[in-house]
């Protein structure tokens, strides 16, 4: 236990009753995930699926929201870790009376995944006797239905819409209120005892009731589950425990069902508290699974990124022509954007569920595709006729339409030139080359693609860099900066232009640092609008160590891992540093497979 850790975590949330962005842990099954508070309210939970209606959102409506809490009276001081490299939380909390440890999974059985949902919290006493409050208030899925309660021979049971959800517990539980908008009780254990309970769910099928001794079992039977992923790890970093337990994060956005990978757990959390930057991170793009597959590729999680990368060749050949930037977690396109009528986090508005970055057009994916086939070729994979029938087209599609404006890596709705997407379909026609010239795909088209990259960086040169400045610009005809264009020096383009990099990286340090000079905002103009984006301070990072500067890149990685990580290790997508707190979707992805290739450019890989 760190000394971080000895100190304890605040528990206390804001006048209006939210807790810190950043103050949230994560529990998941591989199908959804649940984000629990540090006093012991879990405030967000889309039941049985990640991408479905919450059945708990408190995180967007603090008064009236769906909780599950489980609260010691009289808390003193609380610590939380994750079981050593698991997904089971594990929280001890010291009060007045007595010291207690809750243990919390999201269980999966013995063949992975259970065909129902199982949200387990164990409680053991550790000395003195302590008293718990709880209370289960099930949300209305987004304002589309009413809870109501049943009682069945086998227990009572909460409708929320077509789910079903059941709060199982012993009869230690002293039941104060059971009615249809919540259950309340008291739970007192003295020391040596031992109690669960459980929120079960399932959506139009059979709700199991299992008894609550093998909900116990599946606690540890889920940890044993993780420490065996991670024991399977190929993981040689200097900063190992840090990347294990990034690693484990993306597990959150993982949708076992289909194998696709959402971009964060929650949605609508805001970039800027009380703007309106507030977006449904819950889909999977195409740029952010490509970058998660190439960072369980490169711990060694093969199973993982082979299965991501077949869902998404898939789900993209599907939906042909074009490359659409995101789609559903079974593969479908993102729904229309609409407004949900609760009130946001700290009463940021709109509530949005959908994305309307369904109906862009963003060039840069071709390269974030073309990018992540060239790694599963060097982790040692073989393309079916289809895959490579598919890689061919969407090179041929590059080579076409690179000289097309688009709404950029951003997803923003000026369309321009951005600089960043015609690195990006460079580095795609680069690896379309190389996989043509080893025998991956057809060569068919392999001297038309030689040429046009080539067109493309001597377009990049004259359009796009500013010599007053000394930097790649944002776009052409654009003064702003771009921090997205540190990817550029994993991509290959530092490589070429190795002067003209470090100088748009400097650049880059002066004018999108915050004062610390270690977190950055996105491009120019986004001081005033949003926090700092995480995920650009570890690209940062790799900017420094991939270019032969390992003692400032070690310097700003360890800064960054003291200041944007909470106590168990999760990172959400921004960064306030006027306040250091967490804004935005949280866990995200982003950050995490950031920190991950980051970890390895310090060690100069």
């Amino acid at each position: 236990m760190t000394s971080a850790d000895a100190a304890g975590i605040d528990t206390r949330r804001d006048a209006d009753g939210y807790a810190p962005i950043n103050g949230y842990a994560a529990i998941g099954d591989g199908r959804s995930s649940a984000l629990i508070a540090p006093d012991g309210s879990i405030d967000w939970w889309c039941a049985p699926c990640m991408d479905a209606p919450p059945l708990l959102d408190r995180l967007l409506d603090a008064p009236e929201g769906g909780r599950f809490v489980l609260q010691p009276r009289d808390s003193e001081h609380v610590l939380r870790r994750y079981r050593h490299n698991s997904n089971v939380l594990e929280t001890e909390v010291r009060t007045a009376s007595g010291t207690a440890r809750i243990t919390e999974s999201l269980n999966s059985g013995p063949a992975g995944r259970l065909p129902w949902s199982e949200l387990a919290r164990r409680v053991d006493v550790l000395d003195g006797s302590v008293t718990f409050d709880l209370l289960y208030q099930p949300g209305n899925r987004g304002g589309t239905c009413t809870p109501w309660m049943s009682e069945t021979p086998n227990g009572c049971v909460h409708h929320v819409g077509p789910v079903m959800t059941m709060l199982h517990y012993s009869p230690r539980l002293q039941v104060e209120t059971c009615d249809d908008r919540q259950v309340r009780g008291v739970l007192v254990l003295d020391a040596g005892e031992q109690d669960i309970v459980a929120l079960l769910a399932s959506q139009d099928e059979v709700l199991p009731v299992p008894p609550l001794q093998e909900i116990d079992t599946r606690i540890d039977r889920s940890d044993r589950e993780w420490r065996q992923w991670v024991a399977d790890l190929k993981c040689t970093s200097t900063y190992r425990e840090e990347v294990i337990c990034s690693a484990l994060a993306l597990k959150f956005l993982w949708f076992a069902p289909t194998g696709a990978i959402a971009a964060a757990v929650s949605a609508s959390l805001p970039e800027r508290i009380g703007g309106d930057k507030n977006w449904d991170y819950r889909y999977a793009w195409v740029r952010d699974a490509a970058y998660v597959i190439k960072a369980f590729l490169r711990v060694g999680a093969t199973p993982d990124a082979k299965a991501g990368f077949s869902w998404l060749m898939t789900t993209i050949g599907r939906h042909r022509p074009g490359l659409a930037p995101c789609f559903t977690l079974r593969g479908e396109r993102v729904e229309e954007e609409r407004y949900v009528e609760v009130p946001g986090y700290r009463n940021s508005q709109p509530v949005r569920v959908g994305n309307t970055a369904t109906d862009q057009l963003q060039t840069c994916g071709y390269g974030d595709v073309m990018e992540m086939a060239s790694r599963m070729i060097d982790a040692g994979h073989i393309f079916d006729p289809s895959t490579a029938r598919l890689l061919f087209e969407l090179a041929e599609e590059c080579a076409d339409g690179w000289m097309r404006k688009d709404s950029g890596f951003w997803e923003l709705e000026d369309m321009q030139h951005y600089t960043m997407s015609k690195v990006e379909c460079w580095m795609a026609l680069r690896r379309a080359c190389e996989l043509a010239e080893k025998g991956h795909i057809t060569t068919a088209r392999l001297p038309r693609w030689q040429r046009e990259k080539e067109r493309i960086l001597e377009w990049i040169d004259a359009h796009c860099w500013d010599e007053a400045r000394q930097s790649y610009v944002m776009h052409a005809g654009s003064d702003r900066l771009d921090a997205s264009l540190m990817l550029a020096c994993r991509f290959g383009l530092a490589e070429v232009r190795r002067e003209r990099f470090i100088s748009t990286r400097d650049a880059m340090r002066r004018e999108l640092c915050d004062a610390s000079g270690d977190l950055l905002w996105r491009y120019s103009g986004m001081q005033e609008c949003e926090g700092a984006f995480i995920s650009c301070a570890f690209w940062m990072v790799e900017a420094y160590g991939l270019l032969g500067e390992p003692e400032e890149a070690k310097r700003l990685f360890e800064s960054l891992l003291s200041r944007v990580r909470n106590d168990v290790g999760l990172m959400p997508e921004m960064w306030d540093p006027a306040t250091e707190q967490g804004l935005g979707n949280t866990p995200q992805g982003l950050s995490h497979l950031a920190l991950i290739h980051a970890a390895f450019a310090v060690d100069g890989k």
